[in-house]
């Protein structure tokens, strides 16, 4: 059965270790958030996620809510294994696929096809259990000719049919999302779109990060509120949504996100 378990963690990631003092000072005077630091070794940090302790279970469908700069996306990424926390422990269970930047091992020098079997190693599966998906890859991208030439000729939107195509070529229990993806060309999201949702479907747990209120609606069953790396509330998709507006409408405005 899948879960994924955090236990009391803290995510910091270090600015800058140096000598300017005038900068120091005006970094953690101009800090409304308290979440920079700086350490016994003169260094600055900024705390991305603060002292969270959560647990998702299998059939949960879990909505990350916050504004922008909450900790949402380093909360993915801790999840996904991208990263690890500073303090703290994460458990889990399950196989996990993240759609987060989908085209990061991608190498602008090689193929559309070589690119298949490169992404693939990058999201840990082998060269022999890939080149058996490189077909179903290739007609689903709808490039054609292209994916025989270097992945630096590609547009944006090729690039992204690409990268969807691989990342979503086998089907995980664990679906971390940032975002509803919308892939290329308006031709090119609808089939995209009916995939995700085949994927969301299947998936033992799902977490989803986004701004779209009627997203999380449709498909979430419980949602977290995210503050300035600090877990403000979990509980049911209407009433975390209600405390979201209700600390937007609250919000001082020099320090609301743009």
């Amino acid at each position: 059965m899948s879960f994924l378990r955090l236990q009391n963690v803290t995510v910091e990631f270090p600015l800058y270790r140096g000598s300017s003092r005038s900068l120091k000072k005006s970094l953690l005077a101009t800090s409304t958030f308290g979440n920079l630091a700086r350490d016994a070794l003169d260094r600055i940090s900024v705390r991305a996620l603060n002292d969270i302790t959560l647990d998702i279970k299998s059939g949960d469908r879990l909505a990350l809510i916050g504004p922008n700069g909450a900790g949402k996306t380093t909360l993915l990424k801790l999840l996904a294994g991208v990263i690890v926390p500073s303090i703290g422990s994460i458990v889990s269970t399950g196989t996990v696929s993240s759609l987060l930047d989908m085209t990061v091992g991608l190498d602008p020098e090689s193929t559309g096809r070589e690119n298949i079997i490169l992404r693939g190693m990058f999201m840990g599966i082998r060269p022999r259990d890939m080149r058996p998906l490189s077909g179903e890859i290739a007609e689903f991208t709808e490039l054609g000719e292209y994916l025989d030439m270097p992945v630096r000729t590609y547009s944006a939107g090729m690039m992204v049919r690409l990268a969807f195509a691989i990342s979503t070529c086998i089907r995980r229990e664990i679906l971390i999302m940032d975002e509803w993806l919308s892939a290329g060309d308006a031709r090119f999201i609808d089939k995209a779109e009916s995939r995700i949702k085949a994927f969301v479907e299947d998936s033992s747990i799902l977490v989803l990060a986004t701004h779209q209120l009627e997203l999380i609606k449709q498909w979430c069953t419980r949602a977290l509120l995210l503050d300035q790396g600090r877990v403000l509330m979990i509980g049911s998709v209407g009433e975390v949504i209600a405390a979201y507006e209700e600390l937007l409408s609250n919000a001082d405005p020099q320090n609301s996100p743009a």
